[in-house]
C-alpha cells in the first residue's frame, strides 16, 4: 500500500470518529498524473447526492505526456465506489450528529487508487490548541529520554 497523497490538514481541523475506503472513477491520465504525485486533497470533500458518493474540489493536475486535454478540469466532481449500505450509513451519520465527510489518503490498494474518507467533526479553536499542546509535550519527553540514553 503506497500513499499517493494524504490531507494533513485535516487531522489538525478535524476530530476523525471513523473511515471508510471508497474507490475512484478517474481517466487514465488522471491515474498517471496521481501517481506522479501531482494531487492534492487540501480543500476537498465529499458529498452524497441522488445515492452516489462524490469527491469535490481535489486538485489533480494534467498529465504532462498527453495530449488532448484543452478541456481537462483539475478541481472536477469524481464519483466514489461504495457500497450501498455504506453510502447509506454515511449519510445518516452527517445528518443526525453534524458530522461531514472528508478525504483522508489517496493510496493504491492492488494496483487501484483507493480513497480513504474520513467522518469528522470540527474541531474548535480551543480543541486546535490542546492538540498542538500534547504534541509538544510527547516531543519533549521524547527528547529527554533521547538524551538520557
Amino acid at each position: 500500500m503506497t500513499t499517493l497523497a494524504q490531507n494533513r490538514k485535516a487531522f489538525h481541523d478535524y476530530s476523525i470518529e471513523d473511515s471508510v475506503e471508497a474507490g475512484l472513477v478517474l481517466a487514465g491520465h488522471e491515474v498517471k498524473s496521481i501517481k506522479n504525485g501531482q494531487a492534492t486533497l487540501t480543500g476537498a470533500y465529499v458529498t452524497i447526492r441522488a445515492g452516489e458518493g462524490f469527491l469535490r474540489n481535489a486538485y489533480i493536475g494534467k498529465y504532462k505526456q498527453a495530449s488532448n486535454l484543452e478541456g481537462h478540469d483539475e478541481s472536477r466532481e469524481r464519483k466514489l465506489l461504495l457500497h450501498k449500505n455504506e453510502l447509506q450509513r454515511l449519510q445518516s451519520k452527517t445528518k443526525e450528529k453534524g458530522l461531514t465527510l472528508i478525504p483522508l489518503e489517496l493510496y493504491t490498494k492492488k494496483g487501484l487508487i483507493k480513497l480513504k474518507i474520513g467522518l469528522a467533526k470540527g474541531k474548535k479553536q480551543y480543541d486546535k490548541r490542546e492538540t498542538i499542546r500534547k504534541k509538544e509535550t510527547k516531543r519533549k519527553i521524547e527528547r529527554a529520554l533521547r538524551q538520557k540514553f
